[in-house]
C-alpha cells in the first residue's frame, strides 16, 4: 500500500526557491588554467604516490559567447561520511549541470555510500527524484555510509559497475577522509587509463576541510546556526532561571571551529578551543582552573549561572593526553592480535603494563569512563570515539570539585548547579540555509562543468563567498594540493591536511578580544531560527568566520 508523503508549508515553499549561482555558471563559460601546484606538505613523497596527478594547476571559469553542450556523457555521485546540509542541492546542482551540457545525460545515484559502488547498488536519478529533494536537508536521496574506498579490489569492483552503466565521471560528495579516497581513486583510474574522471566536493560541518582555495566546506553555515540558535535558547533560560551553569560540548572532533563560530555569534561565558590548549601546553587541571576562576567571579557579582561551550575534540587536544593516545595508538596497533585474545576485564591492565610510565600514571589517573573510552571503543578505522566521552560532564564535575574545595578554603562562596548538553545530530541534517542552498548548489553545478572540461582529481571551489552570489568565482583545485603523510594506524598514509582555527586569524583574535567581557558580564546573543525569507542581510548572511576571515576584501 502506497504511503502519501506530508509536507509541511516551508518545505512546499522551499522546492520553489531557485538557488543562486556565480555569473559564470549561469551561461556559456571558458575554462582558464593557473599556475602548477604542490601538496600542502611532504611533496616528495606525494609526488611520488600520485605521479598522474600531481602538480595539476588551479582553474576557474568565466563567462564566454557560444553554447555548452557536448557529447552525452553518464555521471556517478556518492554521498560519504556523516550528514551535512546542503548534499541534496549538491546533487541538484550537478544534475542540472550535466543536463544543461547535453538533455541525454544521466544521473547515477551509489546508495548508502561508497558501499554502493563497490557492491553495485545504485538507482538513476530522475528529474522526478530530484525535484523531490532540492533545498531539503538530510542525504536520504541515497544514503550515505563510511565504507572507504582504499584497496585496487574496491577500485576495480567499482570500475565494473562504472563501466557497465557507462558512466564517464564520478562525482565523491564527502569531507577529508572521503575526498582523500577521492584523490587515490583518480590516480588509480588514470594510472589504468580506465576513462573515469573522479572529481570532489567539500563536504563537513566541523569546517575543517578549507585552504586558500575552499574557504568553508559546506553545511557548516547551517549546522552552526542551527547550535547557536539552541544555544541562544539556552542562553535565555539561563539568564531567566538564574541558577544554572549550561556546558555545551559541540561537533568537532579535530578542529574547534563549530565552537569559535557559536561563541561569536552567541558570547557566551567561557569557550574552550583546542587548538589554543595544545599551543598554551594546558593540563586538564590548567582548564578546570581557568572555568572554576570565571564561575567565581561571576558568583562574586552575584551571578551563579552561565554558559560554558567545549569542542567535542578537546582531549584530544591537551598534549599529555594527545601523547597517551598515539603511544595507545601505536600500541594497539602493534599488538592488536594479542589484546584481542584478552579478557575483557583484563584489558585495562594489559595497555598499563604496555605503556611508558609517564602515559601509564596518566592513563591511570582518568575516570575509568574516560580510561576505556580511550583504549577500547575505537571506532572501525582505530579512531579514539571522542564523541563518545562526556566531556562536558567530565569537565562540570571537576569543576565542581575545585570549587567545593575552594568553599572550604573560603575562595568561593557562590551556589554551582549544572546542566550538560551535546549538539550534534541535531545540526547535521537541517533543511540548509539560504546559503548552504547556493553554496552547494554552485558545487554541484560547478562539478558538472569541471567534468565537461576533462578534469580529474580535482576538488570543486566556489571562492568569494562572502559577497553576493553573482560575484562568486568558480572552478577547482586538484585534491592532491591539500595533502600531507600522517600516521593512521601505526602508517603513514597520504591525507588531506585538516584546517585547524589558526591562533593567528581575525576570528580567533576577535574571540580573545571579546572574551573577558563576556566572561564576566552576560553579554549573550540570541541569535534565533534560521531565515529563508526577507532581506539578504537577514537570509543571506555568512558565518561570522567567513566574515572575519575575509574583511579585508569587503
Amino acid at each position: 500500500m502506497e504511503t502519501t508523503v506530508e509536507k509541511s508549508a516551508l518545505e512546499i515553499a522551499r522546492a520553489a526557491y531557485r538557488p543562486k549561482m556565480p555569473k559564470a555558471l549561469c551561461g556559456p563559460l571558458t575554462i582558464v588554467e593557473g599556475e602548477p601546484t604542490e601538496s600542502a606538505d611532504n611533496q616528495e613523497e606525494i609526488k611520488e604516490l600520485f605521479p598522474n596527478t600531481y602538480g595539476m594547476p588551479y582553474v576557474h571559469f568565466e563567462p564566454s559567447e557560444g553554447g555548452k553542450h557536448s557529447a552525452s556523457l553518464n555521471v556517478g555521485v556518492i554521498l560519504s561520511g556523516g550528514q551535512a546540509p546542503g548534499g541534496h542541492n549538491v546533487i541538484s546542482g550537478l544534475f542540472d549541470g550535466i543536463k544543461s551540457l547535453n538533455p541525454k545525460n544521466r544521473l547515477y545515484g551509489f546508495i548508502l555510500g561508497p558501499a554502493g559502488l563497490i557492491e553495485h547498488n545504485y538507482i538513476e536519478l530522475t528529474g522526478n527524484i530530484i525535484d523531490e529533494y532540492r533545498n531539503t536537508g538530510g542525504f536520504d536521496i541515497i544514503g550515505s555510509g563510511r565504507t572507504k574506498l582504499e584497496k585496487k579490489e574496491q577500485f576495480d569492483k567499482g570500475l565494473e559497475i562504472l563501466q557497465a552503466l557507462d558512466i564517464k565521471a564520478l562525482v565523491i560528495i564527502g569531507g577529508d577522509d572521503s575526498n582523500t579516497n577521492a584523490c587515490v581513486l583518480a590516480e588509480y583510474y588514470k594510472s589504468i587509463g580506465a576513462d573515469v574522471q573522479v572529481i570532489g566536493c567539500p563536504k563537513t560541518i566541523d569546517g575543517d576541510l578549507k585552504n586558500s582555495e575552499i574557504e568553508a566546506s559546506f553545511g557548516f553555515d547551517t549546522a552552526t546556526k542551527v547550535y547557536s540558535e539552541v544555544i541562544g535558547n539556552i542562553m535565555r533560560d539561563c539568564n531567566s532561571a538564574k541558577k544554572y551553569w549550561h556546558f555545551v560540548k559541540l561537533m568537532g572532533r579535530s578542529a574547534s571551529h563549530v565552537t569559535l563560530e557559536c561563541a561569536l555569534q552567541t558570547h557566551p561565558n567561557v569557550t574552550l578551543l583546542g587548538e589554543e590548549v595544545e599551543a598554551k601546553n594546558q593540563t586538564l587541571d590548567d582548564i578546570v582552573t581557568y572555568i572554576a576562576e570565571v564561575v567565581t567571579d561571576r558568583a562574586n557579582l552575584g551571578m551563579n549561572y552561565g554558559v560554558v561551550l567545549v569542542p567535542e575534540g578537546l582531549i584530544e587536544f591537551i598534549p599529555a593526553i594527545k601523547r597517551l593516545i598515539a603511544e595507545l595508538n601505536d600500541m594497539l596497533a602493534k599488538n592488536q592480535a594479542d589484546f584481542d585474545l584478552v579478557a575483557a576485564d583484563k584489558k585495562i591492565d594489559y595497555v598499563l603494563g604496555h605503556l611508558s610510565d609517564e602515559n601509564a600514571a596518566l592513563f591511570k589517573s582518568l575516570p575509568l569512563s574516560v580510561s576505556r573510552q580511550l583504549a577500547l571503543e575505537r571506532d572501525p578505522h582505530g579512531n579514539v570515539q571522542v564523541s563518545l566521552i562526556e566531556t562536558e560532564q567530565l569537565l562540570a564535575e571537576m569543576v565542581k570539585a575545585k570549587l567545593d574545595q575552594w568553599k572550604k578554603d573560603g575562595i568561593y562562596t557562590g551556589k554551582f548547579a549544572t546542566q550538560h548538553h551535546f549538539f550534534g545530530y541535531e545540526g547535521r541534517c537541517a533543511a540548509p540555509s539560504n546559503w548552504d542552498a547556493d553554496y552547494c548548489y554552485s558545487l554541484g553545478y560547478n562539478a558538472a562543468m569541471l567534468i565537461s572540461a576533462g578534469k580529474t582529481g580535482y576538488m570543486s571551489s566556489i571562492k568569494n563567498t562572502f559577497r553576493p552570489a553573482d560575484e562568486w568565482i568558480a572552478g577547482g583545485i586538484p585534491i592532491t594540493m591539500m595533502m600531507n603523510m600522517e600516521k593512521r594506524n601505526g602508517q603513514m598514509k597520504p591525507v588531506i591536511k585538516k584546517a585547524l582555527v589558526e591562533l593567528t586569524g581575525k576570528p580567533y583574535k576577535f574571540f580573545v578580544r571579546h572574551r573577558t567581557e563576556w566572561s564576566r558580564n552576560t553579554s549573550f546573543v540570541y541569535p534565533g531560527p534560521i531565515q529563508y525569507f526577507g532581506p539578504a542581510e537577514v537570509c543571506d548572511r555568512p558565518t561570522a568566520t567567513l566574515t572575519l576571515e575575509q574583511s579585508d576584501k569587503l
